[in-house]
Protein backbone atom coordinates (compact mmCIF):
# COMPACT_ATOMS: atom_id res chain seq x y z
CA UNK A 1 0.00 0.00 0.00
CA UNK A 2 1.34 3.18 -0.82
CA UNK A 3 1.22 6.60 1.25
CA UNK A 4 0.21 9.87 0.09
CA UNK A 5 3.59 11.29 1.32
CA UNK A 6 5.23 8.22 -1.17
CA UNK A 7 2.53 9.47 -3.69
CA UNK A 8 3.36 13.39 -3.46
CA UNK A 9 6.98 12.27 -4.02
CA UNK A 10 6.11 10.19 -7.17
CA UNK A 11 4.17 13.03 -8.52
CA UNK A 12 7.39 15.29 -7.42
CA UNK A 13 9.57 13.01 -9.71
CA UNK A 14 7.02 12.76 -12.61
CA UNK A 15 6.65 16.91 -12.94
CA UNK A 16 10.51 17.76 -12.55
CA UNK A 17 11.28 14.78 -15.64
CA UNK A 18 8.58 16.81 -17.55
CA UNK A 19 7.23 13.62 -18.51
CA UNK A 20 3.01 14.75 -17.60
CA UNK A 21 1.74 18.13 -16.21
CA UNK A 22 1.16 17.74 -12.06
CA UNK A 23 -2.62 17.85 -12.50
CA UNK A 24 -2.37 14.38 -14.95
CA UNK A 25 0.50 13.14 -12.75
CA UNK A 26 -2.59 13.05 -10.06
CA UNK A 27 -5.24 11.63 -11.54
CA UNK A 28 -3.07 8.97 -13.06
CA UNK A 29 -1.59 8.17 -9.17
CA UNK A 30 -5.12 8.57 -6.94
CA UNK A 31 -3.77 11.54 -5.39
CA UNK A 32 -5.80 14.42 -4.23
CA UNK A 33 -4.35 17.79 -6.30
CA UNK A 34 -5.04 19.52 -3.23
CA UNK A 35 -2.44 17.10 -1.34
CA UNK A 36 0.04 17.81 -3.77
CA UNK A 37 -0.19 22.05 -3.56
CA UNK A 38 -0.41 21.80 -0.12
CA UNK A 39 3.31 22.76 1.63
CA UNK A 40 3.60 22.33 5.43
CA UNK A 41 5.23 25.13 7.04
CA UNK A 42 7.29 23.85 10.03
CA UNK A 43 9.47 26.02 12.54
CA UNK A 44 12.75 25.80 12.71
CA UNK A 45 13.18 24.29 16.15
CA UNK A 46 10.93 21.15 14.66
CA UNK A 47 13.54 20.75 11.52
CA UNK A 48 16.31 20.79 13.54
CA UNK A 49 14.33 17.89 15.95
CA UNK A 50 13.52 16.28 12.88
CA UNK A 51 17.18 16.10 11.85
CA UNK A 52 18.66 14.90 15.01
CA UNK A 53 16.03 12.21 14.66
CA UNK A 54 17.14 11.23 11.20
CA UNK A 55 20.66 11.27 12.27
CA UNK A 56 20.32 9.14 15.57
CA UNK A 57 18.42 6.69 13.74
CA UNK A 58 20.91 6.34 10.56
CA UNK A 59 23.73 6.16 13.34
CA UNK A 60 22.16 3.04 15.52
CA UNK A 61 19.86 1.32 12.92
CA UNK A 62 19.09 -1.40 14.80
CA UNK A 63 17.55 0.84 18.08
CA UNK A 64 13.51 1.41 17.82
CA UNK A 65 11.69 4.53 18.22
CA UNK A 66 11.42 4.83 21.90
CA UNK A 67 14.86 4.32 22.40
CA UNK A 68 16.15 6.90 19.50
CA UNK A 69 13.47 9.03 21.65
CA UNK A 70 15.76 8.47 24.82
CA UNK A 71 18.59 9.40 23.18
CA UNK A 72 17.52 12.53 22.10
CA UNK A 73 15.50 13.70 25.92
CA UNK A 74 18.68 12.64 28.01
CA UNK A 75 21.65 13.72 25.73
CA UNK A 76 20.49 16.00 23.05
CA UNK A 77 18.02 17.85 25.77
CA UNK A 78 14.87 17.55 23.21
CA UNK A 79 11.12 17.84 24.33
CA UNK A 80 9.95 15.71 21.53
CA UNK A 81 7.36 13.14 21.49
CA UNK A 82 7.96 9.26 21.40
CA UNK A 83 5.00 9.33 18.75
CA UNK A 84 6.37 12.07 16.51
CA UNK A 85 9.97 10.47 16.63
CA UNK A 86 8.02 7.41 15.57
CA UNK A 87 6.20 9.11 12.86
CA UNK A 88 9.57 10.81 11.78
CA UNK A 89 11.10 7.36 11.19
CA UNK A 90 8.76 6.17 9.58
CA UNK A 91 8.08 8.68 6.95
CA UNK A 92 11.97 8.53 5.93
CA UNK A 93 12.09 4.68 5.77
CA UNK A 94 14.45 4.46 8.91
CA UNK A 95 12.48 1.85 10.68
CA UNK A 96 14.83 -0.62 12.96
CA UNK A 97 16.24 -3.49 11.30
CA UNK A 98 16.22 -5.87 13.71
CA UNK A 99 15.05 -9.43 12.50
CA UNK A 100 12.12 -11.40 14.05
CA UNK A 101 12.89 -13.69 16.91
CA UNK A 102 12.16 -17.04 17.42
CA UNK A 103 9.05 -18.99 18.71
CA UNK A 104 8.83 -18.44 22.35
CA UNK A 105 9.25 -21.22 24.50
CA UNK A 106 6.36 -22.60 26.78
CA UNK A 107 6.93 -24.01 30.11
CA UNK A 108 5.98 -27.76 30.39
CA UNK A 109 3.45 -28.84 32.88
CA UNK A 110 4.82 -29.83 36.11
CA UNK A 111 8.15 -27.39 34.94
CA UNK A 112 9.45 -25.22 38.21
CA UNK A 113 9.94 -22.06 37.51
CA UNK A 114 13.39 -20.91 38.01
CA UNK A 115 14.31 -18.39 40.55
CA UNK A 116 13.96 -15.00 39.75
CA UNK A 117 15.43 -11.68 41.44
CA UNK A 118 13.15 -9.41 43.85
CA UNK A 119 15.87 -6.68 44.64
CA UNK A 120 19.29 -5.77 43.05
CA UNK A 121 22.14 -7.62 44.27
CA UNK A 122 19.77 -10.42 44.54
CA UNK A 123 21.27 -13.01 41.53
CA UNK A 124 23.61 -11.74 39.06
CA UNK A 125 23.96 -13.82 35.92
CA UNK A 126 27.33 -14.14 33.94
CA UNK A 127 28.08 -15.76 30.58
CA UNK A 128 30.60 -15.47 27.79
CA UNK A 129 29.96 -13.75 24.03
CA UNK A 130 32.39 -15.74 21.13
CA UNK A 131 33.02 -13.44 18.38
CA UNK A 132 36.90 -13.03 16.50
CA UNK A 133 39.41 -10.14 15.72
CA UNK A 134 40.65 -8.60 12.52
CA UNK A 135 43.19 -11.23 12.32
CA UNK A 136 40.90 -14.14 12.82
CA UNK A 137 41.38 -15.56 16.15
CA UNK A 138 38.70 -15.87 18.80
CA UNK A 139 37.91 -13.84 21.27
CA UNK A 140 35.35 -15.04 24.35
CA UNK A 141 33.95 -11.80 26.30
CA UNK A 142 32.88 -12.20 29.29
CA UNK A 143 29.74 -10.40 30.63
CA UNK A 144 28.29 -10.02 34.34
CA UNK A 145 24.65 -8.38 34.87
CA UNK A 146 22.17 -7.09 37.92
CA UNK A 147 19.09 -9.61 36.83
CA UNK A 148 17.10 -7.19 39.06
CA UNK A 149 18.05 -3.60 37.45
CA UNK A 150 19.65 -5.09 34.22
CA UNK A 151 22.95 -2.98 35.02
CA UNK A 152 26.20 -4.52 32.96
CA UNK A 153 28.93 -4.87 35.86
CA UNK A 154 31.82 -6.27 33.26
CA UNK A 155 32.81 -6.86 29.66
CA UNK A 156 36.48 -8.51 29.62
CA UNK A 157 37.50 -9.80 26.69
CA UNK A 158 40.37 -12.38 26.28
CA UNK A 159 41.42 -14.98 24.11
CA UNK A 160 40.91 -17.98 26.86
CA UNK A 161 39.27 -17.40 29.70
CA UNK A 162 40.24 -20.18 32.48
CA UNK A 163 39.00 -20.46 35.96
CA UNK A 164 41.45 -18.19 37.39
CA UNK A 165 40.51 -15.35 34.99
CA UNK A 166 36.74 -15.77 35.79
CA UNK A 167 37.52 -15.76 39.96
CA UNK A 168 39.67 -12.55 39.13
CA UNK A 169 36.52 -10.95 37.18
CA UNK A 170 34.04 -11.68 40.31
CA UNK A 171 36.74 -10.33 42.55
CA UNK A 172 37.06 -6.97 40.39
CA UNK A 173 33.45 -6.40 40.03
CA UNK A 174 32.84 -6.90 43.59
CA UNK A 175 35.89 -5.15 45.41
CA UNK A 176 35.25 -2.30 42.59
CA UNK A 177 31.44 -1.69 43.38
CA UNK A 178 31.26 -2.92 46.48
CA UNK A 179 28.64 -4.95 46.44
CA UNK A 180 28.17 -8.68 46.41
CA UNK A 181 25.29 -11.11 45.22
CA UNK A 182 23.66 -13.39 47.15
CA UNK A 183 23.15 -16.10 44.42
CA UNK A 184 25.28 -15.90 40.91
CA UNK A 185 23.87 -17.81 37.51
CA UNK A 186 25.30 -19.50 35.09
CA UNK A 187 25.16 -22.53 32.55
CA UNK A 188 27.47 -25.43 32.96
CA UNK A 189 30.67 -24.30 31.03
CA UNK A 190 33.36 -25.91 32.57
CA UNK A 191 34.90 -22.35 33.78
CA UNK A 192 31.92 -22.05 35.73
CA UNK A 193 31.81 -25.21 37.46
CA UNK A 194 35.39 -25.61 38.00
CA UNK A 195 36.15 -26.91 41.37
CA UNK A 196 38.01 -23.68 42.13
CA UNK A 197 35.51 -21.58 41.18
CA UNK A 198 33.15 -23.70 43.29
CA UNK A 199 35.08 -23.25 46.32
CA UNK A 200 35.52 -19.57 45.66
CA UNK A 201 32.00 -18.57 45.54
CA UNK A 202 31.79 -21.16 48.60
CA UNK A 203 34.33 -18.49 50.52
CA UNK A 204 32.56 -15.77 49.66
CA UNK A 205 29.42 -16.80 50.68
CA UNK A 206 27.62 -16.45 47.32
CA UNK A 207 24.82 -19.47 46.12
CA UNK A 208 26.00 -20.82 42.86
CA UNK A 209 22.44 -21.53 40.26
CA UNK A 210 23.50 -23.48 37.56
CA UNK A 211 20.66 -23.59 34.67
CA UNK A 212 19.39 -27.04 33.11
CA UNK A 213 22.26 -28.85 30.36
CA UNK A 214 20.81 -27.29 27.11
CA UNK A 215 18.19 -25.16 28.48
CA UNK A 216 19.74 -21.50 27.56
CA UNK A 217 16.11 -19.74 27.96
CA UNK A 218 16.49 -20.31 31.44
CA UNK A 219 19.45 -17.34 31.59
CA UNK A 220 17.42 -15.48 29.68
CA UNK A 221 18.43 -11.91 31.11
CA UNK A 222 22.37 -12.23 29.76
CA UNK A 223 20.97 -13.95 26.70
CA UNK A 224 18.86 -10.93 26.24
CA UNK A 225 21.99 -8.84 26.97
CA UNK A 226 24.43 -10.82 24.87
CA UNK A 227 22.00 -10.48 21.57
CA UNK A 228 22.21 -6.42 22.41
CA UNK A 229 25.85 -5.88 22.81
CA UNK A 230 26.39 -8.33 19.40
CA UNK A 231 23.73 -5.97 17.58
CA UNK A 232 24.63 -2.77 18.59
CA UNK A 233 28.45 -3.83 18.57
CA UNK A 234 30.13 -6.76 17.52
CA UNK A 235 28.24 -7.13 14.33
CA UNK A 236 29.09 -3.45 13.16
CA UNK A 237 32.72 -3.23 14.48
CA UNK A 238 36.20 -5.02 13.72
CA UNK A 239 38.27 -5.38 16.46
CA UNK A 240 42.26 -5.89 17.36
CA UNK A 241 43.57 -7.31 20.20
CA UNK A 242 45.97 -4.75 22.31
CA UNK A 243 48.13 -4.91 25.19
CA UNK A 244 46.25 -5.09 28.63
CA UNK A 245 45.97 -1.56 29.69
CA UNK A 246 42.61 -0.06 31.26
CA UNK A 247 40.80 2.32 28.80
CA UNK A 248 41.53 6.45 29.06
CA UNK A 249 38.84 8.49 30.33
CA UNK A 250 38.18 10.58 27.16
CA UNK A 251 37.18 8.57 24.33
CA UNK A 252 36.18 9.50 20.92
CA UNK A 253 33.88 7.69 18.53
CA UNK A 254 36.85 8.18 16.34
CA UNK A 255 39.46 5.73 17.77
CA UNK A 256 40.53 3.41 15.78
CA UNK A 257 41.44 0.74 18.94
CA UNK A 258 39.55 -2.34 20.18
CA UNK A 259 39.74 -0.83 23.90
CA UNK A 260 38.89 2.88 22.10
CA UNK A 261 35.70 1.50 20.33
CA UNK A 262 34.03 -1.00 22.53
CA UNK A 263 34.78 1.30 25.53
CA UNK A 264 32.89 4.56 23.76
CA UNK A 265 29.95 1.90 23.29
CA UNK A 266 30.02 0.85 26.77
CA UNK A 267 30.24 4.22 27.97
CA UNK A 268 27.66 5.88 26.13
CA UNK A 269 24.57 6.36 28.17
CA UNK A 270 22.70 4.33 25.79
CA UNK A 271 21.70 0.95 28.05
CA UNK A 272 18.84 1.58 29.75
CA UNK A 273 16.38 -1.23 31.22
CA UNK A 274 13.89 -2.63 28.73
CA UNK A 275 10.77 -2.61 31.00
CA UNK A 276 7.05 -1.60 30.62
CA UNK A 277 8.59 1.68 32.44
CA UNK A 278 10.63 2.37 30.33
CA UNK A 279 8.89 6.14 28.72
CA UNK A 280 8.81 7.19 32.40
CA UNK A 281 12.51 8.01 32.03
CA UNK A 282 14.77 5.39 34.43
CA UNK A 283 18.48 6.03 35.14
CA UNK A 284 20.90 4.85 32.80
CA UNK A 285 22.53 1.29 33.77
CA UNK A 286 26.25 1.87 34.96
CA UNK A 287 28.96 2.40 32.83
CA UNK A 288 30.73 -1.07 32.02
CA UNK A 289 33.91 -1.63 33.43
CA UNK A 290 35.62 -2.84 29.88
CA UNK A 291 39.29 -4.28 29.93
CA UNK A 292 41.27 -6.39 26.52
CA UNK A 293 43.49 -8.99 27.56
CA UNK A 294 45.94 -10.09 24.57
Amino acid sequence: MVSPVQKKAAVEMVVRMGLCKRHRACCTLGLNRSTAYYRRLVSPQKLAQEGLVEEVSRHWPCLGYEKVTAIARREHGEVINRKRVARIRRQRGLMASRGHGGKRRRLRPGLALRQSASRPDEVWSYDFIQDSTVDGGAVRILSIIDEYTRECLLLKAARSFPARRVIDSLEEVMVRSGRKPQYLRSDNGPEFVAKSVRRWLEQAQVGARYIEPGAPWENGHVESFHAQVRLELLDRELFSMCAKSMPPPAITPTSTTSNDRMAAWANSPRHWRRSANFRSGLRPALQFALVIFP
